[in-house]
């Protein structure tokens, strides 16, 4: 199943997700710098939610206080404890 997450203070405007798992199967995001994202994406794909999430969280663009890769590190968090109460029901 695909997750949609709402960047904030960021260029780009949505990243979508996709686990399997723990494990990341896709990313996308909407917005942004192109092939930077694209490379991330890529980079990602088959790590788990905590190896992005220690590789991502806190990373800074510019004189923001957050980036494209850290709010991925957000969003794939999101996507995974979404997972998990959907699998309680």
């Amino acid at each position: 199943m695909e997750y949609v997450y709402q960047t904030k203070g960021t260029c780009s405007r949505a990243i979508h997700v996709t686990l399997d798992g723990d494990k990341i199967e896709s990313v996308r995001f909407d917005g942004g710098c192109n092939g930077n994202l694209k490379g991330i994406a890529k980079l990602v794909q088959g790590m788990t939610v905590d190896q992005v999430e220690t590789l991502l969280k806190g990373t800074t663009c510019g004189f923001k206080s957050t980036s494209c890769p850290d709010q991925l590190a957000i969003a794939v968090r999101k996507a995974k404890d979404k997972q998990d109460r959907e699998q309680k029901d």
